[in-house]
């Protein structure tokens, strides 16, 4: 039987607005142990995920973590999962997209976040014998 995202999603949610300084950003998901929040934009109605490449990316090109916003740095073409896609499912969407997180919405709510080393947890796990 195939594992479904919500086993092996991460239930933490960091959920940030668009104003918030990459630095701020980077403490936040520091705090939370998360490499992904994502980003409410009230004004639009929208989700967004700034990740932690997203910041590295910016802090490689010599920006100032103090005054730039997360809105200029987050992705909002984003790919959703629900938490009964398959791993297999998610997999190839990440695979197929170049990402390595997945927001996972229950209906129009961000009830979890999926990234590829939960899944690789979660297979990791299914493979090591019953008996250990």
């Amino acid at each position: 039987m195939p594992e479904h995202v919500h086993h092996a999603m991460s239930t933490v949610v960091l959920t940030i607005g668009p104003a918030h300084t990459l630095r701020q950003a980077a403490q936040l998901m520091s705090a939370r142990r998360v490499g992904a929040a994502v980003v409410l934009d009230p004004d639009t109605s929208g989700l967004g995920i700034l990740t932690e490449r997203d910041i590295l990316d910016s802090l490689g090109a010599g920006q100032d973590p103090d005054r730039e916003r997360a809105h200029d740095h987050t992705t909002t073409d984003v790919v959703f999962a629900t938490p009964d896609w398959t791993l297999d499912a998610a997999a190839q969407a990440m695979t197929r997209g170049g990402f390595r997180h997945l927001i996972v919405l229950d209906g129009p709510e961000p009830v979890g976040v999926l990234s590829v080393r939960d899944i690789v947890r979660n297979w990791s796990n299914a493979q090591v014998p019953a008996t250990l």
